[in-house]
């Protein structure tokens, strides 16, 4: 018996940040069809919360060092006034959702980052996901809204990276339905010209992927999106594309297996 399709859409960057992107994003995410999750960021929030609190925010190629005063504002923020936000508009869109952390229903355990050169602080790297309460939502055709915060199952809330929060939780859905995981952000795909919007990568494999980093056409932050992209499929997700708003139904960059 074939599996049930459900999209599950990682939303960040500035569409996230941005009213006018975000209302956007949400009407036409509530417009596709099937079953649905959405997992979204908040890192530009979270600074201005904690500079508006008198935090500092300290940052190591592109990741938050979470000290115990970050941890709140993170918390504040993701789990709060991003994540509400978010749902209150879905119901605005006809789209019943629930919004969670990986503490919720104990749906994504993670444990502190240990130290190596660098101490990240309260940073959670995933070690287990159970999405089978999640599932049960989702086929009642409630939307869950998860924020990028995971446990300890100690009574320890960590951030997680928002990128792996969608890639381990499609990872775990795949077991019950077939997942197409969607990365948007403000860029219509991964571009081969990082300064050109026109050089959309239409399909790419992890040999190509590699190719391309090791010749600098990719960087940055689009390095551990690829990576989480391609260990997502390699574990059984069907489907994963990087896309804007507009090719949020269709286009983008297709990530294709071996």
């Amino acid at each position: 018996m074939s599996k049930q399709k459900l999209t599950l859409v990682k939303v960040g960057g500035k569409v996230v940040e941005e009213k006018d992107s975000l209302q956007d994003l949400l009407a036409r995410f509530a417009q596709l069809d099937g079953l649905k999750v959405l997992v979204h960021g908040g890192g530009r929030s979270a600074t201005a919360m904690a500079e508006r609190m008198g935090v500092e925010t300290q940052m190591v190629d592109g990741r938050r060092i979470t000290d115990a005063n970050m941890l709140e504002v993170v918390t504040m923020v993701y789990g709060g006034l991003v994540n509400k936000n978010i749902v209150a508009q879905l119901q605005a869109n006809g789209i019943n959702a629930i919004g969670l952390t990986g503490a919720d229903l104990n749906y994504m355990q993670a444990v502190k980052r240990p130290v190596a050169t660098i101490d990240y602080g309260f940073v959670g790297d995933v070690v287990s996901v159970h999405v089978d309460q999640l599932k049960l939502l989702v086929e009642n055709q409630v939307v869950p809204v998860l924020a990028p915060l995971t446990h300890d199952k100690n009574g320890q809330l960590l951030n997680t990276n928002a990128d792996t929060i969608a890639a381990e939780a499609a990872i775990g859905f795949s077991e019950y339905f077939d997942v197409e995981l969607v990365f948007c952000f403000e860029k219509p795909g991964v571009l081969e010209d990082a300064e050109d919007d026109c050089s959309v990568i239409a399909s790419l494999n992890h040999a190509q992927f590699k190719d391309l980093q090791a010749s600098g056409a990719i960087h940055a932050g689009m390095i551990p999106k690829l990576d989480n992209s391609f260990n997502a499929i390699q574990k059984g997700v069907s489907q994963v594309r990087i896309t804007n708003i507009e090719g949020l139904q269709k286009g983008g960059t297709l990530l294709v297996g071996e």
